[in-house]
């Protein structure tokens, strides 16, 4: 049986690693408080970045809410992608330009590919960016260097790829050994082509 003294230390002890934590949860908390701001400032950065990096021509770029519909959300499922953030891409005069759509493939080599998609109003692909990407080097990690500047002032409904070097408009070139990173690929890009028409044949609504 423990004696008063055990107890006491036990209690003692007990109140300490109670401070202890107490004390971390509250400097964790500040923490998070002081570095919320510029984390979120940092991210506003990198979106408007990727923005001005489709769509050169716009001034300024406004979160449009939008959602697929049960159809597309299911079409885009079976091709492993998912839509996110939609932007309107708005000129000096607030003009609307287009679209810039986050389209993210589940189905890279290494992971999620996220990148960004500008499309003008009469359906032109300004230029793709991609955010994320983890293929292998050498390999899938070409994708930024060598499938994005072919997306470059296309215009095409769907794109497909050929491993027999790309002769027409909705054409792209594989790259080398790495067709699964060029299918994920294609597929984000495709998948924010289908929601960006539904968007310029006006048939979306804000939430």
């Amino acid at each position: 049986m423990k004696n008063k003294n055990d107890i006491s230390v036990m209690l003692k002890e007990a109140g300490i690693l109670f401070a202890i934590t107490l004390i971390a949860g509250f400097l964790l908390g500040v923490v998070n408080e002081l570095t919320k701001e510029p984390i979120r400032i940092q991210q506003e950065k990198a979106i408007q970045e990727a923005c001005r990096a489709v769509f050169a021509q716009a001034a300024s770029f406004e979160k449009f809410e939008y959602a697929p519909d049960q159809a597309l959300a299911e079409e885009l499922s079976g091709m492993g992608v998912k839509l996110g953030n939609v932007y309107q891409a708005l000129g000096s005069d607030s003009s609307m330009l287009g679209y810039v759509l986050e389209s993210t493939s589940t189905q890279g080599y290494g992971g999620n590919i996220v990148l960004y998609l500008g499309v003008a109003m009469d359906g032109t692909l300004n230029d793709i960016s991609i955010l994320e990407i983890s293929e292998t080097p050498g390999l899938g990690m070409a994708a930024p260097d060598v499938l994005v500047p072919q997306f470059h002032d296309r215009k095409a409904d769907s794109f497909v790829y050929t491993k027999t070097g790309a002769t027409a408009e909705n054409e792209i070139d594989a790259i080398t050994s790495a067709t699964i990173t060029t299918s994920a690929v294609t597929n984000a890009v495709n998948g924010g082509l289908k929601a960006a028409q539904i968007l310029l044949e006006g048939g979306a609504g804000n939430e």
